[in-house]
């Protein structure tokens, strides 16, 4: 944000005009929610961020962190083979949750940037059945995603959809998907893992859970969460894994897990026990289609990396920081190379 000395509101206006365009411009925060927050109509707050944009106290510049954004975004399209990346900025002020799981704030960033890579989606009809995958940041696109209908649009959960503890659940996206849009919508009513491969066998017989899948099968764009393998992960919060079960995956080699599969730091796919419990889409096996991850915050760092190694994601929504650390490790680990083949040269 820029200031000068044009045609300004004077007074107490000054105040409430500048800390309004600061919430919306700088904190990213909705017009609602700067109403909410300052306790002023909503009418009140679209007019005061108009007014600060014909004043000059706002002005958008493509520089600095917006900049530096853009580079990131091109260099992990070039590096990794992706097809679509969106790195969103830096919130000077958001720090990590007890845990060091990623914020509220960067969480509701990436929901954001999500939010709108859907809605171009949606708007261009390039994809007629889209799987989703659970999770905070799944939560938080749909939370954004503005409310239109689209005709003709499947939506599918490509896991199991059932947490055991209902009350820690943030995944039912799918419901919260085809109110926005109208979708015929389709979840399999299963949990993420059977209590036994024979469990699973009998769960994937049965009618809503096999439709559901072959749905699924007919999507051309998944859109999910990553994991990190830690006390922070969603699969231990919501109770869906216990923590033991996370430790031996760990120990298996496991730096990452997406759509309840786990992967080593090269993105191969770790068999574990888990995995033959899994009610879900195997993402190793995704083909062709789309695969676009919604992820960031410095503790999923190491999971994100091994995704992109394995190639098994096209696209990437994840914010500055973790996009410059992802950027930085790889350029330390082609340094780390080229010394070493200079070494036996």
């Amino acid at each position: 944000m820029v200031t000068d000395r044009g045609d300004r509101p004077s007074g107490d206006d000054t105040e409430l005009v500048t800390r309004v365009a600061w919430l919306y411009y700088e904190a990213s925060l909705t017009q609602a929610e700067i109403s909410a927050q300052l306790r002023i109509p909503p009418a009140r707050v679209q007019r005061l961020i108009a007014g600060a944009a014909r004043s000059g106290l706002v002005r958008i510049l493509i520089e600095g962190d917006l900049a530096g954004c853009l580079g990131l975004e091109r260099t992990l399209i070039e590096r990794h083979g992706l097809t679509y990346c969106r790195v969103v900025p830096a919130l000077p002020d958001a720090p990590a949750a007890a845990g060091g799981a990623a914020s509220s704030r960067v969480i509701s960033s990436l929901g954001r940037a999500a939010a709108a890579f859907l809605h171009e989606t949606f708007a261009r009809g390039q994809h007629r059945v889209v799987g989703f995958g659970h999770g905070r940041t799944m939560a938080a696109t749909v939370e954004h995603l503005p409310r239109e209908p689209r005709e003709g649009l499947k939506v599918v959960s490509i896991i199991g959809a059932l947490a055991q503890r209902i009350d820690a659940n943030p995944f039912d996206v799918i419901h919260a998907l085809a109110e926005k849009t109208g979708a015929a919508a389709y979840l399999p009513p299963v949990p993420f893992y059977a209590q036994s491969r024979a469990d699973r066998r009998v769960l994937l017989r049965q009618r809503g859970v096999a439709e559901a899948f072959v749905v699924a099968a007919e999507a051309s764009l998944y859109v999910m969460g990553i994991g990190e393998i830690g006390r922070t992960a969603s699969l231990c919060q919501t109770g869906m894994l216990l923590p033991e079960e996370l430790e031996q995956a760990r120990r298996d080699g496991a730096v990452a897990e997406a759509l309840g599969s786990f992967f080593d730091a090269g993105g191969r796919r770790i068999r574990t026990e888990l995995h033959d419990r899994l009610i879900g889409i195997d993402l190793a096996e995704s083909g062709d289609r789309e695969v676009v991850a919604v992820a960031g915050g410095m503790e999923k760092q190491a999971a994100i990396a091994a995704m992109l190694r394995g190639r098994l994601i096209t696209g990437l929504i994840t914010d500055e920081r973790t996009a410059s650390s992802l950027v930085a490790d790889n350029d330390d680990g082609a340094a780390r190379g080229a010394s070493r083949r200079v070494a036996k040269a």
